[in-house]
C-alpha cells in the first residue's frame, strides 16, 4: 500500500443556490485536517465541509414549494428576472448532508454517488468544499512549494466513476455580498477551468448567462481502474465574464489541461486491481513509498508534470500560461474540493477507456452503474498539507 502524495506544482443535480438565508439551519459535517511543518510537525485543525449551493433548496420567500430554479437548471423568470429581484424573492435553506451522500467521521470524508429512499435509488453526486475553522469562509490552501497528502479508498469506484480531490481558485468568502449574504457557509462561488454557465455566479443570479471560470488543479481524478493528475490554467485570475461554452475558444481557460495518466502514457500495469498501486486496498502510510509511473516523452523519461511534457502534449495549456500560471494560483490560494460523479455524455471515457484506460466504451454508462453498483463510493481521509517532506513518513522500499 502507498500514501498518495502530491508536491504542489461535475455533474450536480439542478436544484439552486444562494440569496437570502432561510429558516432551516445549515449544519456542516466536521472534518479533521492537519497543517504540517518541518519545524513543528502536524497540527490538527477542526475544519468542516459544505455542499455546493446547487444542492441546497432555493425557494420563494414564504413558500418552500415554489423553487427559484427550473427543472433544467435555469432561473425562474417570475422570481429572478434580475439579480436584485432574485435576491429579494428567494431564500436559501440548509440541507441534510446524509441524504445527499455525505458522511464524515473524524478525519474521514465518505461520498456516495447514490442514495436509496423509500425503495428508490437516485443519484446525488455530492461536491463539497473545505471550510476553515470558523465555518464561515473557505480554507485557502497556499501550496506553492508545499505538499499535500491524503489516504483514499476507492475499490468500489467502477469504470465510469470519478472520485475527485482538486483545487479551484474560488473566492475565500464564496462571493459573499449584499445580494449573496450566505456565501461560503452555503457553498456559493464555485468556478473551474471548464467555465460552466451556471444559473448562479458567486451566489448571484446569472441573468447574463456568463461563465464561471478560474484556475483549476486536479490533484486526483480516479476510479479503481484509472487515474489522472491535471493542471488547468486560465490566462486571467478568477474570471466570471466569458460567454458560456465560448470561453475556451476566446482564450480564457484551458479545458483539456496538461495531464499525467499512467495508462495513457504507456504504463498499463501501474495502477488498478492487483497492480503496482493496488486499488483493492486503501492507500495509506505504512512505511512504503511507491515511485510514480515513468513515461517516455519525446525521448526523455518523465515521472511528473514537467514543462517538457506540457510542451509536447498540451499546447493550449502552455498558451494559457502553463505551469507558471498554475504556480501563481497555488501561491495566491485555492479551495480544496471533493466530489464523486459519473458522466452521461461521455461515460468518463476521457479518464478510463480507449487510450486512457482499460475500461470498454459502454460500461461507464451511469444507468448501468446505478443498476449494478449503487453502493459505489469514495473515502478521503488523513488530509495533510504543509512543508515539503512534513506530511508523510520518509521510508522507501
Amino acid at each position: 500500500m502507498t500514501r498518495m502524495l502530491f508536491a504542489a506544482v461535475a455533474a450536480l443535480i439542478p436544484l439552486a443556490t444562494a440569496q437570502r438565508i432561510g429558516s432551516i439551519p445549515e449544519i456542516h459535517p466536521q472534518l479533521e485536517t492537519w497543517r504540517c511543518s518541518t519545524k513543528n510537525g502536524c497540527v490538527k485543525h477542526n475544519t468542516s465541509v459544505v455542499l455546493d449551493a446547487l444542492s441546497h433548496p432555493l425557494h420563494a420567500v414564504g413558500n418552500a414549494s415554489v423553487s427559484c430554479g427550473t427543472w433544467d437548471g435555469g432561473l425562474s423568470k417570475e422570481l429572478c428576472a434580475t439579480k436584485e429581484s432574485c435576491a429579494k424573492n428567494c431564500v436559501l435553506d440548509g440541507v441534510d448532508y446524509a441524504s445527499h451522500g455525505v458522511q464524515t467521521k473524524g478525519d474521514s470524508l465518505i461520498l456516495h454517488q447514490y442514495q436509496k429512499s423509500n425503495g428508490v435509488v437516485s443519484a446525488v453526486s455530492p461536491r463539497v468544499y473545505l471550510l476553515d475553522e470558523s465555518g464561515k469562509n473557505y480554507d485557502m490552501l497556499q501550496l506553492l512549494n508545499q505538499e499535500i497528502s491524503f489516504d483514499v479508498e476507492l475499490s468500489s469506484l467502477v469504470c465510469g466513476m470519478n472520485g475527485a480531490l482538486y483545487l479551484s481558485e474560488m473566492l475565500q468568502s464564496g462571493g459573499r455580498n449584499k445580494l449573496n449574504p450566505a456565501g461560503a457557509q452555503y457553498g456559493t462561488g464555485y468556478c473551474d477551468a471548464q467555465c460552466g454557465s451556471s444559473p448562479w455566479i458567486n451566489g448571484v443570479a446569472n441573468v447574463d448567462s456568463l461563465g464561471a471560470c478560474c484556475n483549476e488543479m486536479d490533484l486526483w481524478e480516479a476510479n479503481a481502474r484509472s487515474t489522472a493528475l491535471t493542471p488547468h490554467a486560465c490566462n486571467v485570475t478568477r474570471l466570471y465574464t466569458c460567454d458560456g461554452d465560448d470561453c475556451g475558444s476566446r482564450g480564457v481557460c484551458d479545458k483539456s489541461g496538461c495531464g499525467f495518466n499512467p495508462y495513457a502514457l504507456g504504463d498499463k500495469d501501474y495502477y488498478g486491481y492487483d497492480m503496482t498501486v493496488d486499488t483493492k486496498k486503501r492507500f495509506t502510510v505504512n512505511g512504503k513509498v511507491i515511485h510514480n509511473a515513468v513515461a517516455e516523452v519525446s525521448g526523455s523519461e518523465v515521472d511528473s508534470i514537467t514543462e517538457g511534457l506540457c510542451e509536447n502534449s498540451a499546447s493550449y495549456f502552455q498558451k494559457m500560461g502553463g505551469l507558471k500560471q498554475m504556480g501563481n494560483a497555488l501561491r495566491r490560494g485555492m479551495v480544496l474540493i471533493f466530489s464523486i460523479w459519473n458522466d452521461s455524455g461521455q461515460f468518463m471515457s476521457w479518464l478510463d477507456s480507449g487510450s486512457a484506460g482499460p475500461c470498454n466504451n459502454t460500461e461507464g454508462n451511469p444507468a448501468l452503474i446505478q443498476a449494478q453498483h449503487p453502493e459505489t463510493s469514495v473515502t478521503f481521509s488523513n488530509i495533510r498539507w504543509g512543508d515539503i517532506g512534513s506530511t508523510y513518513a520518509h521510508k522507501k522500499n
